[in-house]
């Protein structure tokens, strides 16, 4: 028998790896549906605070020394040991920090234990302090089995406007994997704390898993998009088509858009669980909302099922395909309100004749006597008149221009026909 190269023997561990990782996956997602009789998993949470809403616990609290209960199991010393290497490495990292980033450093770690402490036993945070993502400056992170699943990101990595509002928040980033792997309940409690916090969501992701495959598989979405039944309100999504369509592997379709906070993707999850000759036919419909132009409500994570089959027809047909019984209360995520661009101009259209035919007079006389420091003075740092309040200062000042500019002709044009 010819011993097998190294090459070939990673090549095979590396086999074996996704399997046993996608097998443990398939395993607790079932497990889940079991617990919760709910078909629909949460794979992404994010949401954001406001520092000033976060505790500031005191170091006891946070390191607490390690003393066992009398109801407990005793600790051992091991235990006791690297509980005390933590807390020991914990307590030299906050005491090097600046006066400035200490208060927000204890905030976000104890926001990292108790979004930890959601999830399960299995999740801890680590006790180093580590670069931050997405533009803040510091971040904690929650690791399972010593692997990164989550952070909470504080301070802002630069000194912008933009970012000295970042700074005074905190950001909590949930991946996939510490949503699969999570504790049963730990939906309803993320969405406690995240309103306990006063917290915003601004990403939620929504799975519906076909383990044996769909009918029809990937050709069929295609088909179903092709023929209008994935229109939302007689409009048809974008769509963007991903991966060896021509050969039938690792594809994906994906409807909406990011920017509009509302985008599905249809993919070969067991291409990516188990590499391309999976042979579990396994799809997976990932409904993607973020907070553009949307407002989500915890009741997200709290009813997902209801939410994935709000999100269009579409998706309520393939939810009662997954599960004919499937009980949901279709709940849609609306864009917010836009001002129609019209309804811009004509209030600032009123505003600009308003001021021409009515105040310009004793405006012209102020200005006239006053002189123009005193005068704009006057006139500078004022309230938004009541009726504009509800519109951008960008909008405003685009609209006011051309509003202007409309008033000037409409007035000259009836002076013209005055003389006429």
């Amino acid at each position: 028998m010819t011993r097998p190269t190294r090459s070939v023997l990673n090549k095979h561990s590396k086999t074996c790896s996704l399997v046993l990782e996608g097998n443990e996956i398939k395993f607790r997602l079932l497990a889940e549906r079991t617990e919760t009789g709910n078909i629909v998993h949460v794979d992404w949470v994010r949401f954001t605070c406001l520092l000033r809403n976060a505790p500031m616990p005191g170091i006891e609290t946070l390191f607490p020394t390690p003393t066992p209960d009398v109801d407990m199991e005793p600790v051992s010393e091991q235990e006791r040991s690297e509980r005390g290497q933590r807390l020991m490495r914990l307590r030299k990292l906050l005491a090097k920090l600046p006066n400035a980033e200490f208060a927000p450093s204890a905030q976000a770690m104890e926001l990292a234990e108790r979004v930890a402490e959601t999830l399960g036993e299995d999740f801890t945070v680590a006790p180093e302090l580590r670069k931050g993502h997405d533009f803040y400056r510091h971040r904690w992170s929650i690791e399972r089995n010593g692997s990164e699943v989550g952070w909470v990101g504080f301070l802002a990595s630069g000194d912008s406007p933009r970012q000295q509002a970042q700074a005074k928040t905190m950001h909590v980033n949930l991946y996939g994997t510490a949503c699969t792997f999570a504790q049963n309940g730990w939906r309803d409690h993320l969405a406690n704390l995240i309103d306990d916090v006063g917290g915003t969501m601004t990403r939620i992701d929504l799975a519906l898993d076909f383990f044996e495959g769909i009918t029809g598989g990937m050709e069929r979405i295609k088909r179903d998009y092709e023929n209008g039944l994935c229109d939302v309100a007689g409009k048809r999504p974008k769509c963007n088509m991903v991966g060896d369509w021509c050969n039938g592997k690792a594809r994906s379709f994906y409807m909406g858009s990011k920017e509009a906070g509302k985008q599905t993707n249809f993919y070969e999850k067991g291409h990516q669980l188990f590499g391309e000759k999976d042979a579990t036919n396994w799809l997976r419909a990932e409904l993607r909302y973020g907070n553009k132009l949307r407002v989500l409500n915890t009741d997200m994570l709290r009813r997902p099922q209801d939410y994935f089959a709000g999100a269009s027809d579409y998706h309520a047909a393939i939810l009662r395909e997954a599960k004919p019984a499937a009980q949901a209360l279709p709940e849609p995520v609306p864009c917010e309100a836009k001002l129609a661009a019209q309804t811009i101009e004509a209030e600032v259209t009123r505003n600009v004749r308003w001021l021409r035919d009515v105040a310009a007079p004793s405006m012209a006389l102020a200005f006239e006597h006053l002189g123009t420091d005193a005068f704009l003075e006057m006139v500078t740092n004022q309230n938004v008149p009541g009726r504009l309040r509800r519109f951008k200062q960008t909008e405003i000042r685009r609209a006011y221009s051309s509003a202007h500019h409309r008033t000037r002709k409409a007035e000259s044009a009836g002076h013209a026909f005055a003389q006429a």
